[in-house]
């Protein structure tokens, strides 16, 4: 029988054994990330400058509220009409104020749109028009598909599980087009998938390729690997050379197609203030590149800054939080950046409080207007191009 004078000891021990077993317990746990050590060379950049905060993006409006959830990448037509994937695995075209179904990359379902019925219904993340008339969509669980817009047909040009050099595709993401046809892609991933892109990110593992397809022989061939989160893609005017965005090292890299450095892979853009998703080359040739969230200086380091180089913490942390609690940590603020062809950044674009957007995917410019993209949000925001 236990003195009641010595019960409250009894629960401090019995306490202390739960939390201990607790932290072995949580030890033992298997994580599902095998992350690498990395450390980012310099603190995020000051806001000075072309980097000054601003209010630009309070101008943008938004459309489509509610019914278009993440438009992630946009093209038009010859007409004028634009063109977008969802979230929910549906391509859309955009004529006015008028929206129009084409196809589902998946199955439609009532649970479309959800990250647990991504892999069955799809998800089209960059979308181009090619010279004869045809969409060309990068889905990142299916493939890449050629798609009349008309018509809604699908044709399957690479799958997913095909791949290329005997690696299967995970994550499908960016894309562009050669004058001649030749399509450019990134695989972000060669072990996530896009609905587990965060694990992508803490893990660093540098995973991403950039692939070059031939539409007419059918043939791949991988140009890059060993990229960080491969993502947007944007070629030079003269198609020189190509962009590629390593989001979750907040970089762009580019890589030489043609002239006596081809084959030269180099850093453009390096410690970036967010995310870069998806490159766009503007009217006048300088580089627009939306950022999935931003990477602002501080007191303190940004978090994924800090948690970077210690392989150990991330697996502890992975264990004991949702994928859902990453969102927490975002900061509402829209931000994308206008580079020079020397790299430069020569103008930003804030929304401080997010009051009109807080994540920008894509920046494109059409007659006049500057269509913002963004991978989850209810709505699609379109900028007077000043």
């Amino acid at each position: 029988m236990i003195d009641a004078f010595a019960y409250p000891r009894y629960l401090k021990l019995g306490f202390s054994a739960a939390v201990l077993a607790t932290i072995v317990g949580i030890y033992l746990l298997p994580s599902p990330i095998d992350p690498e050590p990395f450390m980012f060379d310099k603190p995020p950049p000051a806001l000075i400058g072309p980097l000054a905060l601003n209010q630009k993006l309070h101008k943008g409006r938004r459309i489509f509220n509610g019914l278009l959830k993440g438009p992630e990448s946009f093209t038009c037509d010859k007409e004028g009409n634009l063109y977008t994937g969802t979230v929910d695995g549906k391509l859309w075209k955009i004529s006015g104020d008028k929206l129009s179904f084409i196809t589902q990359m998946g199955q439609n379902m009532s649970q479309c749109g959800t990250p647990e019925y991504e892999p069955v219904c799809g998800r089209p993340h960059a979308v181009r028009m090619d010279h004869n008339g045809f969409l060309i969509v990068a889905d990142s669980y299916f493939g890449l598909f050629r798609v009349n817009p008309r018509t809604g047909e699908k044709t399957l040009l690479l799958s997913n599980e095909e791949g290329v050099d005997g690696i299967p595709f995970r994550f499908l993401n960016g894309l562009d087009l050669s004058r001649n046809g030749t399509i450019y892609f990134t695989d972000s991933s060669s072990k996530w998938g896009r609905r587990h892109h965060r694990y992508e990110v803490l893990e660093l593992n540098n995973l991403g390729r950039l692939i070059k397809f031939n539409p007419v022989k059918k043939v791949a061939e991988t140009l890059l690997h060993g990229l960080y989160m491969a993502n947007g893609l944007a070629l030079s005017p003269d198609e020189s050379f190509i962009l590629i965005a390593e989001t979750s090292i907040c970089r762009i890299s580019r890589y030489w197609l043609t002239g006596s450095r081809r084959g030269v892979h180099e850093v453009f853009v390096d410690n970036m203030p967010g995310y870069p998703d998806n490159i766009r080359l503007s009217s006048h040739d300088t580089y627009r590149i939306g950022l999935s969230t931003t990477r602002f200086p501080g007191l303190f380091p940004p978090f994924l800054d800090a948690i970077a180089p210690y392989p150990a913490l991330k697996r502890l942390i992975v264990k004991v939080t949702p994928l859902s609690f990453y969102s927490v940590l975002l900061r509402k603020h829209g931000l994308f950046l206008e580079v020079s062809d020397q790299g430069d950044v020569v103008e930003s674009y804030h929304d401080p409080d997010g009051r009109v957007t807080w994540a920008v995917s894509d920046v494109f410019e059409h007659y006049g207007q500057l269509y913002l993209g963004n991978t989850d949000l209810p709505f699609l925001v379109v900028l007077t191009n000043d």
